[in-house]
C-alpha cells in the first residue's frame, strides 16, 4: 500500500486456517460478497470502499469493509502483506474489540488468531448440533453445577503454555467441565491447541504430548518465537495464499478440502524431510495425510536429486484410480519439472510393463480375482469335483502357490501354509496340485491370464535383474569398482536398477509379489523405500509380513493419528464399526487406532431403517432433498452392489436428482450426485454422505458365514475385510453421514446402537 493514494501492486492475501470454515458457514449472499472482496482487495487495498483503517487499541489487526453489515479482519504482516483471520458482523467487531486477540505462539512460532467474546458465548453452553437438514434457535446455557471437577485442573496455566497451547485461551481451558465445552472449544481454537487438549484429555501422559504433539512442531534454534517476526511466523502457520478468484472459491465450495488435500502439517513435514537408513512407514488412520506425506516426499527427493532427464522416482498404489489422482495432485503441489522426473503407475500396470518387455509378443488378456473363481467354478463343475470349493482352491493358488512362488509339485508338498487355518494332508496336497495344474492350462488355452500371475512373473524377472546387477557390481568392485546404481552388462547396454527411490501409497493392499518386484526395482539404500498405509484399510486380500520380503520397516516406522477430514462424531461411529476386531501392522505385529482423533466437530450420524429396499429407496431420495444447500457433486451414496447402483441412480433420475456412476475409472462425470460400490470409493471424501443397504446378509454377504464351519481362519479375514470395507465408506464423510438399511441390520451396526430387528 502506498502513502500517495496510487493503486497498490503486488498485494499478499492469505487466509489463516478455520477462517474458510467460519466465511463458509455465513449466508451465501455474504459469501459472494467475500469472493468479490478479496478480488477488489488484492487489485488495491486502498479503494475507498473498504474504508481499510486499524482497529482502535490493535497495532496490526484491521478492518476493511465487505459490504454494509460484515467486516473483514486483517494482519497487516508487513508491506503488502495481508492475513484475513475473520469475517464478522460489524457490530460485533466494535462490542467486542478489546476480545480479539492474536499473536505468535512463543512454542510453535506460528500466528494465533482467537475471537474470545464468542469461545466464551458458545463454548459453556454446549449441546449436539443440528443436523444439516434441520435448523432450530440456540438453546439457552444449561446452568452449570456448583463445584465441579475441571478437566485440565491438574495442570498449571505454565505447563500448559510450554505445551503450545493458545496463552489467551488458557484461562478458558482451565475452566472447562465436560467433554461438549472440549469439543466447543477445539473447534475455535488453533488446531495445534486442540490437539493437545485432546490427547491430554484422552488419558495421553503430560511427556508423550509434549513428545509426540509439541516438539514435532517447536521453533529450531531458539527457546522462543520472536514476537515481532511475522513474515516467518506467516511461513509456519496454516494459511494459503489467495492467488486468484477461483482458489478461495475452491476452498470455500470444498469446505477447506483443496486445502488439506496439499497442506503439510509441521509433523508430518519432519517425516517427510527425514533420512531414512532403509525402508520407512508411515501409517494413520483415514484422513490423517498419509497420501500428502507420500506426495511431499516424492517432491523432496525429487528436489535431492542431480540434474537429469531419467525418472529415478515411482510413485505407486494398489488401484487405478488412486494413481490417476495421485498424478493431479502431484502437478499441483510440484508442477511439470517435479512430474518429469516421476513414474506414476498402478502397480499391476508396473508388473505388466516388466513382463511385456520380457516377452512382448503376449497378448493374454487379463482377468481379476472374480473373473479367476468364476474360472475355478467351472473347472470344477465341468471334472465334477464336489469335495474341494472354488473359493479354497482359488485362495491356495493365490497365497500359497503363487505369493510364494512353488513353481513344482515337490515344492507344494514343502511349502508352509502358515495362516490358511484348514489344514491339507500330503494326499490331499497332490490332489489341489494336479487340479492347480489344470487350472492353469485351462488360462492358457483361453488365452488368459490373472493379475496375480502377472505380479509374480514380473517379481520373478527383476529378481533376476537384481541378481545379474549384484553380480556385476561385485565384479566390478573387484576391478576397482562402479556406480551401484548403474552398472555396464555383457552385451554393451546399460544394466541398472529401474529407481534410486519408490513411494507406495495404500501399501496394505499390495500383495506378497508386487512387494517383491518393487524390492527388486531399487537398490537396498537410504532412503530406497517410502510407504504409507493403514490396514484398518484393508479391503483386498492381500496379507503380507514386509519383513520376509526383504522390506525391512523395523524402527522406522511413524503413526499420524489426527484427521484433517471427518469429525470427531463420524470418527467415533466409524471406529465402533471395527469393534473387537485386530488387525496387523504389516510387520508380523498388530496395530490399534489409538490416539486416533479429530479437532472437528459437527454432527451425529444419522441411523435409519426400512422395511424394504423399495422404502429405503425413498429415505435415500428425501436425505438428498434435504441437503439442498450444498452442491449435488459433494454428496456420495455408498451401496454394496452394483445392481443396487442402478436400482439408487434410476430412483434418483425419478425424482429429478441428477446423479454419476464411479466405475473402475472413477466417476464418469462431475456434475450430480456421486453413487457406486463400496470398493469405489477408496481414496475419494465429500462433505456429506449416505451409506444405504447396509443389511445383515449383503454387510457382510451371506456366503461369508459358511467359512465359519470350514476354515475359521478364512471366516475372520472375510469378516475383517467387510468391516474394512465399511469403515473405509464411513470415513469418506467430512460433515454428514447417513447410515440406512432394511430389514435386518449388518452386525457391525450393533456398537453403534442399532439393535436387531429379529424377535
Amino acid at each position: 500500500m502506498t502513502s500517495t493514494g496510487k493503486p497498490a501492486t503486488g498485494v499478499t492475501l492469505r487466509l489463516l486456517d478455520k477462517a474458510d470454515r467460519e466465511i463458509v458457514k455465513l449466508d451465501r449472499a455474504i459469501v459472494g460478497a467475500v469472493y468479490k472482496f478479496q478480488h477488489e482487495f488484492r487489485k488495491n487495498p486502498e479503494a475507498g470502499g473498504f474504508d481499510l483503517k486499524p482497529l482502535k487499541g490493535h497495532e496490526r489487526l484491521w478492518s476493511a469493509r465487505v459490504n454494509r453489515e460484515y467486516r473483514a479482519l486483517l494482519l497487516r504482516l508487513g508491506g503488502n502483506d495481508w492475513l484475513l483471520v475473520s469475517v464478522k458482523h460489524r457490530g460485533h467487531v466494535h462490542r467486542n474489540l478489546d476480545r480479539l486477540a492474536y499473536g505468535i505462539n512463543q512454542v510453535t512460532g506460528a500466528i494465533e488468531y482467537v475471537d474470545l467474546q464468542v469461545v466464551e458465548e458458545d463454548v459453556l453452553r454446549r449441546e449436539a448440533p443440528a443436523r444439516p437438514s434441520e435448523s432450530s434457535s440456540a438453546p439457552e446455557p444449561a446452568p452449570r453445577p456448583a463445584a465441579v471437577e475441571t478437566l485440565f485442573g491438574q495442570y498449571s496455566a505454565e505447563r500448559l503454555a510450554d505445551l503450545g497451547v493458545a496463552e489467551p485461551l488458557i484461562p478458558i481451558v482451565l475452566k472447562l467441565t465436560t467433554d461438549d465445552e472440549l469439543l466447543g472449544l477445539a473447534e475455535y481454537a488453533p488446531r495445534h491447541t486442540g490437539e493437545v487438549l485432546l490427547r491430554l484429555r484422552d488419558g495421553v501422559p503430560y511427556e508423550q504430548v509434549m513428545e509426540e504433539v509439541t516438539e514435532p512442531v517447536a521453533v529450531e534454534g531458539a527457546e522462543k518465537a520472536d514476537p515481532e517476526d511475522w513474515q516467518a511466523a506467516v511461513d509456519r502457520s496454516q494459511a494459503v495464499v489467495i492467488t486468484d478468484d477461483e482458489s478461495l472459491q475452491s476452498i470455500l465450495e470444498e469446505g477447506d478440502f483443496g486445502r488439506w488435500k496439499v497442506f503439510l502439517h509441521p509433523t508430518q513435514e519432519k517425516l517427510v524431510h527425514r533420512s531414512y537408513s532403509g525402508p520407512a512407514r508411515v501409517g494413520g488412520g483415514p484422513g490423517t495425510g498419509k497420501t500428502i506425506v507420500a506426495l511431499h516426499r516424492v517432491k523432496y527427493l525429487v528436489d535431492q536429486l542431480p540434474p537429469g532427464h531419467s525418472k529415478p522416482v515411482l510413485l505407486t498404489t494398489f488401484n487405478k484410480n488412486l494413481a490417476a489422482d495421485l498424478r493431479t495432485r502431484l502437478i499441483s503441489l510440484g508442477g511439470p519439472e517435479t512430474l518429469a522426473r516421476v513414474d506414476i503407475m498402478h502397480v499391476d500396470q508396473l508388473a505388466t510393463r516388466v513382463v511385456s518387455e520380457s516377452a512382448p509378443g503376449n497378448n493374454k488378456r487379463r482377468i481379476d480375482d472374480t473373473q479367476a473363481l468364476r474360472e475355478w467354478r467351472q473347472l470344477l463343475v465341468e471334472a465334477g469335483e464336489s469335495r474341494w470349493d472354488a473359493e479354497f482352491l482359488s485362495d491356495e493358488w493365490n497365497q500359497v502357490i503363487l505369493g510364494q512362488a512353488v513353481a513344482s509339485r515337490a515344492d507344494y508338498f514343502r511349502v508352509r501354509r502358515a495362516g490358511r487355518g484348514r489344514s491339507v494332508s500330503r494326499a490331499d496336497r497332490a490332489e489341489i496340485w494336479q487340479l492347480a495344474e489344470r487350472f492353469t492350462q485351462r488360462l492358457e488355452v483361453k488365452g488368459l491370464e490373472t493379475h496375480r500371475q502377472v505380479a509374480e512373473r514380473a517379481a520373478q524377472l527383476e529378481i533376476a535383474r537384481k541378481a545379474k546387477i549384484e553380480e556385476r557390481r561385485r565384479q566390478q568392485e573387484q576391478r576397482g569398482g562402479l556406480d551401484n546404481i548403474h552398472v555396464e552388462s555383457g552385451s554393451g547396454a546399460w544394466l541398472r536398477y529401474r529407481y534410486r527411490h519408490i513411494v507406495v501409497d495404500e501399501a496394505q493392499d499390495l500383495g506378497a509379489a508386487h512387494w517383491k518386484m518393487l524390492r527388486a526395482m531399487v537398490p537396498q539404500d537410504a532412503n530406497d523405500i517410502f510407504l504409507v498405509g493403514d490396514t484398518h484399510q484393508r479391503i483386498y486380500d492381500n496379507q503380507v509380513t514386509l519383513g520376509s520380503l526383504g522390506v525391512n520397516i523395523r524402527g522406522r516406522s511413524a503413526r499420524l493419528t489426527l484427521s484433517y477430514r471427518t469429525t470427531r462424531e463420524i470418527l467415533r461411529a466409524a471406529i465402533g464399526v471395527l469393534e473387537g476386531t485386530d488387525y496387523d501392522d504389516l510387520d508380523g505385529g498388530t496395530e490399534d487406532l489409538a490416539g486416533y482423533r479429530s479437532v472437528l466437530h459437527g454432527f451425529r450420524p444419522s441411523l435409519r431403517g426400512a422395511e424394504s429396499w423399495d422404502e429405503e429407496l425413498d429415505l435415500v431420495v428425501e436425505q438428498v432433498q434435504a441437503w439442498h444447500d450444498i452442491p449435488r457433486e459433494s454428496v456420495a451414496i455408498c451401496v454394496p452392489t452394483n445392481e443396487k447402483v442402478d436400482d439408487v441412480v434410476s430412483r434418483l433420475g425419478r425424482r429429478g436428482i441428477m446423479s454419476t456412476k464411479i466405475t473402475s475409472e472413477g466417476p464418469r462425470r462431475d456434475e450430480g450426485v456421486h453413487v457406486g460400490t463400496m470398493y469405489r470409493f477408496k481414496g475419494l471424501e465429500y462433505r456429506r454422505m449416505i451409506i444405504a443397504g447396509v443389511s445383515e446378509g449383503l454387510v457382510p454377504r451371506s456366503s461369508v458365514d459358511a467359512w465359519s464351519q470350514t476354515d475359521r481362519a478364512r471366516y475372520k479375514r472375510e469378516l475383517q475385510r467387510a468391516r474394512s470395507l465399511l469403515f473405509v465408506a464411513a470415513t469418506r464423510a467430512r460433515d454428514a453421514l447417513t447410515i440406512s438399511w432394511n430389514g435386518e441390520p449388518s452386525r457391525f451396526l450393533r456398537p453403534l446402537g442399532v439393535r436387531s430387528t429379529l424377535r
